[in-house]
């Protein structure tokens, strides 16, 4: 299944990239959520081209996207599939190229693999692939904002708040940033493809305060999390 599975997030990843013209045109096609948040055609579009894609290649799929999440259908499958379709959609539809596209499959709750997805900047991370570990004193923070964070970035000795918690989570994972901290929350499809790699790549990941074990979250409700890259792994 490992093969199956890299093949599977290998493929996601093709389609987006023929995508994408798709994609821009619908941009700045932009509608508000009952919260305020902006959705485009283009996060709708994606989310229905990755669930088609592999509803095509897996039997026994729940599906579990930002824009289709309904609660449910949780638990009727023995595949999970999980996806945030664009992640920093208030950058994306700012045109600003820091956005990504998070993915997770499980198996009867065990995980087969994840993709951070970086599309307008030309990365990704995929499960059990290598990556080049870099060294950084860079603290990344969510930008929902909290009196928290402005508390912990006077002890920082530098900081970033960039709007997209792929963009972040992998960013952390490979070492340019020291610690992603995210202590107003976020939602499963934001961050559980990422907490995986980062538990994969030898990062400290806590969840709610506890340290994570790697188990599945609940999607439809928000979870806090810090993760610290280990500077032992980065000599110099």
């Amino acid at each position: 299944m490992e093969h199956q599975t890299r093949d599977l997030l290998h493929g996601i990843a093709a389609l987006v990239a023929a995508e994408m013209p798709q994609i821009q045109a619908r941009r700045y096609d932009i509608t508000l959520k009952p919260d305020g948040s902006p959705v485009t055609q283009a996060d709708i579009m994606l989310e229905q081209l990755i669930h088609a894609y592999v509803k095509e290649r897996i039997d026994d799929l729940t599906f579990v996207g930002e824009e289709s999440f309904d609660p449910a259908t949780l638990g009727s499958g023995t595949y999970m599939a999980l996806l945030d379709p664009i992640d920093g959609t208030e950058n994306f539809c700012s045109g600003l190229k820091e956005w990504g596209v998070s993915f997770g499959l499980w198996r009867a709750g065990q995980h087969l693999g994840s993709m951070l997805l970086l599309p307008e900047l030309g990365e990704r991370m995929i499960t059990g692939e290598p990556i080049q570990k870099v060294r950084s004193r860079i603290t990344g923070f969510s930008s929902s904002f909290s009196e928290q964070i402005l508390e912990q970035m006077r002890d920082e000795v530098e900081s970033r708040i960039m709007g997209c918690a792929v963009y972040n989570l992998y960013n952390v994972v490979r070492g340019a940033y020291r610690r992603f901290s995210n202590p107003k929350g976020a939602y499963a499809w934001d961050l559980l493809p990422g907490l995986m790699l980062a538990l994969e790549h030898g990062c400290d990941v806590k969840v709610d305060g506890e340290i994570f074990d790697g188990s599945l979250l609940e999607p439809g409700r928000k979870y806090r999390v810090d993760i610290r890259h280990r500077h032992d792994l980065h000599p110099g």
